[in-house]
């Protein structure tokens, strides 16, 4: 059985400014779903999983404007909220798009928990970007009425951070195998997968995280076994120098490459980084090749014609 694990990030549904509608971000799920086709004419099993950045936090102001009149969710229960609303919009968006083209395949979202560390450093230094984007003066405001911690998003402006630990483990990776053996495509591990913590005696406790949904993928394609990840992003292909007259594109690099690059700063933190970081460690973990792409080039990197393939 081939398997493939795609996941994209919340942006890719929701737009440049993190504000879109449900209607709009259909639109844009039409569209990433489009490419996933060929991995089904290739033969692969598939399981997606996505960010969710921009829908949970534009969820958590939503909880905050209306907590006056209802007690507001907690942050782990807002990423299942989330988890929940977007595999929805993916399955009702793959299944009509199967029928449209008499695709006989099952389309199943499973709301999926993953287990952190307790004492991960991350809990101490929020850094995960979610929610809209503010000017410096509204994320000054934001500051001191909401006490948000607020960081620079790149030159977008400013945007609320969280904490975002490291994914250990999977609750329900035995569940997303037996799906996948019976043929059905996956969406897990949504908006990173709901952040959990193990105690001793194995009791479960939401804790209030949102975890990078690329670390997540690698965990999700490792823990199945699969052997393509595909991170869809933004841009056709990894690029050194990026935005500079220097500019070099990426068609293919082995994992030493990668991390050479990755070591010299070529890939930030905020952007490329974690997709290359994440490529690494499935390789490592025996995955046998990765693939960094845009929407609209994912049927094409499959064929070698576009985005970026890391390999062993």
């Amino acid at each position: 059985m081939k398997v493939a694990v795609v996941a994209f990030g919340g942006n890719a549904l929701a737009g440049n400014d993190g504000r879109s509608s449900y209607a709009e971000q259909v639109k844009k799920a039409e569209h990433v779903c489009l490419g996933l086709v060929k991995l089904l004419e290739l033969n692969y099993e598939v399981i997606i999983t996505h960010g969710n950045g921009p829908q949970v936090g534009n969820l958590l102001i939503q909880q905050e404007l209306s907590a006056d009149q209802v007690p507001p969710m907690p942050l782990d229960v807002c990423v299942a909220m989330t988890q929940g609303q977007m595999g929805y919009m993916i399955v009702q968006t793959l299944g009509n798009m199967f029928r449209a083209r008499n695709v006989t395949r099952p389309v199943a979202a499973l709301m999926t928990r993953m287990v952190v560390a307790r004492d991960d450093p991350a809990f101490g230094d929020p850094v995960k970007f979610i929610g809209p984007f503010f000017s410096a003066d509204e994320s000054r405001v934001l500051e001191n009425e909401r006490h948000w911690e607020m960081r620079r998003d790149s030159t977008r402006g400013w945007r609320r951070v969280v904490p975002s630990p490291g994914p250990a483990d999977i609750v329900e990776k035995n569940e997303i195998a037996a799906l996948l053996k019976r043929g059905c495509v996956v969406v897990a591990c949504g908006g990173g997968g709901i952040p959990v913590v193990r105690d001793a005696s194995g009791r479960l406790t939401g804790v209030a995280a949102v975890i990078d949904k690329d670390f997540a993928a690698e965990r999700l394609a490792s823990l199945i076994g699969a052997e393509l990840l595909i991170l869809v992003t933004p841009v056709n292909q990894v690029a050194i120098f990026y935005g500079t007259p220097k500019q070099r594109n990426l068609k293919r690099l082995t994992s030493e490459q990668a991390r050479r690059y990755h070591a010299q700063n070529h890939f930030p933190a905020g952007s490329m980084g974690p997709k290359i970081a994440a490529a690494v460690e499935f390789l490592a973990n025996g995955g046998r090749r990765a693939i960094i792409t845009s929407p609209d080039h994912i049927a094409a990197s499959l064929e070698g014609e576009a985005g970026t393939e890391i390999v062993p």
